[in-house]
């Protein structure tokens, strides 16, 4: 059993770190709460969050479309001129449909009941990367999304049938036109390399004999839904693991769910997730354990992960770089203000390198040190002036399509969006606002949940003297300093 982290470590440094990478951190308030209620009932209130209710409403047009059958009739019936013309109008609203999609999903992030299970969604939408540029149908972006909010705590077994017949997913890996005469092995390869065994712990045959069991599983475009299609399955022998059967798209996903290497490849992966690094040998063996007495149920692995001492180690707190997403989010909830509109957003996460619903390819983004370029670094730098002295959206260059010619009303709306400073006497008390030296340190206790090395504390002091007053203005600037010092980039 992972050794429970002792309650005379339960302090304003262990319950931030838990916040920060349980969700997405929070201001002082939040953490002082936690503390007060101890670590059993923090990581219930986290873990168990379907006890809280998530009032958040389905973005408006992510809804099933009846008439969609009938349009695609129409768009194949039309002259080559009204074709080009129909193209265009869909691709236009469906870049305007995955912007809003970004924003609505970063407001659950951001001002959500259920920060955890948002970060769950984070972390499947990696592990499973797929990308809109090739699906090209916001709607099946957002079912995928729901899916992983749906099954973010659950079984490993279920949720990797679920993904295998996602839509999006088939789009993405070519499934949808894999078929017993030409089997597309792209979807067989990537469950086992990316998703649930990794390299070196399959065949090629494997690969082979697994896209002949999936053949038949497709997707019906006018009513974007999963589909089987019988008289394209392969219905011969097959022999995967060793073991030879007739077997169907289920019995290989539950195969590759099964095998001896799946639960080490998924926990380890999520201990990297959370904690920051891989897990050691001792670590591993007992989140395999763990997962194995769960009969591959993640939420009680979660729980033991976030009570466990060692997930606390002084080594991993503040060790992990922030994703683009995690800086914002975070930023916006420890500075304690809205979102910035849907095009600062999209600008914003873009510019420093995480595009959400488009990662890079399969294998998602890196993570880790390949966040901090020298560019993303004074990007970075950049937007912390956005969202705390308040800046106007993106104009000249940021293009929110690649169609130059694209200019509807919505567009121009989010082109002329600004974004608002931070309310400096919502965070900072009059005794704080008044006293240089309370000033950072509750900017400290607020971004960093520590301080500052003795050097760079020493130069933002001398910053602050040399102001005559402590106006809004320098207290904001203050802040924005402080958001560009290596710590910051750390959670």
């Amino acid at each position: 059993m992972l050794a429970p982290l002792p309650e005379t470590r339960w302090n304003f440094q262990t319950v931030a770190h838990l916040l920060n990478r349980a969700g997405f951190g929070g201001p002082p308030a939040q953490i002082e709460r936690l503390l007060e209620w101890g670590p059993e009932r923090s990581v219930a209130w986290l873990v168990d969050y379907e006890s809280t209710a998530d009032p958040t409403p389905d973005p408006e047009w992510a809804k099933p479309d009846p008439e969609r059958a009938e349009r695609l009739r129409e768009m194949r019936e039309a002259s080559e001129e009204d074709r080009r013309k129909l193209v265009r109008q869909n691709q236009q609203e469906e870049r305007q449909h995955l912007m809003l999609l970004r924003h609505w999903w970063l407001e659950r992030m951001s001002t959500g009941p259920r920060p955890f299970q948002e970060k769950m969604v984070l972390f499947w939408h990696g592990h499973f990367a797929t990308s809109a540029e090739k699906v090209r149908d916001a709607y099946l972006m957002w079912r995928q999304n729901e899916l992983f909010r749906r099954m973010a705590l659950g079984n490993w077994t279920d949720l990797l049938l679920e993904v295998a017949r996602d839509p999006a997913m088939l789009i993405w890996l070519d499934q949808a036109q894999s078929r017993k005469e030409h089997p597309n092995e792209n979807f067989a390869r990537e469950l086992m390399e990316l998703f649930a065994l990794g390299e070196g712990h399959y065949s090629e045959q494997d690969v082979t004999e697994g896209a002949r069991a999936l053949t038949g599983w497709s997707f019906d475009r006018p009513t974007r839904r999963f589909v089987y299609r019988g008289l394209q399955h392969d219905p011969g022998p097959k022999t995967i693991f060793g073991r030879t059967g007739t077997f169907d798209g289920r019995n290989f996903v539950e195969m590759v769910a099964s095998h001896p290497q799946s639960a080490p490849f998924i926990t380890s992966k999520i201990w990297n997730f959370f904690a920051g690094e891989r897990p050691s040998r001792v670590v591993s063996e007992e989140l395999v354990a763990e997962f194995q007495r769960a009969q591959g149920e993640f939420k009680p692995l979660l729980r033991s992960i976030f009570l466990c001492e060692d997930f606390y180690n002084p080594t991993l707190i503040r060790n992990q770089v922030k994703s683009p997403v995690q800086w914002l989010v975070g930023s916006v909830r420890m500075l304690e203000r809205d979102l910035p509109p849907a095009l600062v957003c999209f600008s914003l996460t873009r510019s420093l390198g995480q595009d959400l619903f488009a990662p890079p390819n399969v294998k998602g983004w890196d993570g880790g040190l390949s966040w901090i370029t020298t560019n993303n670094l004074l990007a970075r730098y950049n937007e912390a002036a956005t969202l705390v002295q308040g800046d106007p959206a993106p104009a000249a260059g940021a293009q929110l399509v690649s169609n130059p010619g694209a200019n509807s009303l919505l567009e121009r709306r989010l082109r002329n969006a600004r974004t608002g400073g931070i309310e400096v006497t919502k965070l900072f008390t009059d005794s704080e606002r008044s006293d240089r030296a309370a000033l950072l340190a509750a900017i400290e206790r607020r971004l960093l949940q520590d301080q500052l090395k003795p050097k760079q504390r020493q130069t933002l002091l001398e910053f602050l003297a040399a102001r005559s007053v402590l106006d809004d203005r320098t207290i904001r600037d203050a802040v924005r300093l402080v958001m560009s010092t290596p710590e910051y980039q750390l959670a």
